[in-house]
């Protein structure tokens, strides 16, 4: 099914703010208001955003951040449980903040990343050489191709 228009409401964004605030401390980290922001911004939004995306949104209201504060902050927010980088080729890395499972499909035309999830992808069975030799912490499935949207515009 795929998730579209994510949306996430005041009390909800809260509620992740506080959680935030606590894992922040647990790290021992700082929680300034670049990180807050940095945070609540990418739980807003469901394009995926790159680096680049958050800064150019971040730095209307926040004159004086850096392209390299964001990008160090998204890598903390992955390193910390907090976001994850989709995978993907060629591009910036490119983050979401929707830690429930699902999975991920890119258009190679216009870039964009839809939300999608497939149960039986949450159960993908690994070969047990794999599962004997590494210790797998996290599964995904990405899928690239053309969207429906580049293809009606090719018509």
């Amino acid at each position: 099914m795929i998730k579209e228009n994510y949306t996430i409401n005041s009390a909800e964004l809260e509620k992740k703010t506080e959680w935030f605030i606590g894992k922040c401390r647990e790290k021992g980290l700082k929680v300034t208001p670049q990180r807050l922001a940095i945070y609540r911004e990418l739980m807003k939004t469901d394009e995926h955003p790159s680096a680049e995306m958050m800064y150019n949104k971040l730095r209307q209201d926040y004159p004086g951040i850096s392209l390299d504060t964001v990008n160090r902050t998204l890598i903390t927010l992955h390193e910390m449980g907090a976001a994850n980088i989709v995978e993907g080729s060629g591009d910036s890395k490119r983050y979401d903040c929707n830690m429930d499972e699902h999975q991920h499909f890119k258009c190679i035309k216009c870039k964009k990343i839809y939300d999608f999830h497939h149960k039986p992808f949450d159960d993908i069975k690994l070969p047990p050489n794999i599962n004997k030799k590494f210790k797998i912490l996290r599964k995904t499935v990405y899928l690239e191709g053309i969207c429906d949207i580049c293809l009606e515009e090719n018509e």
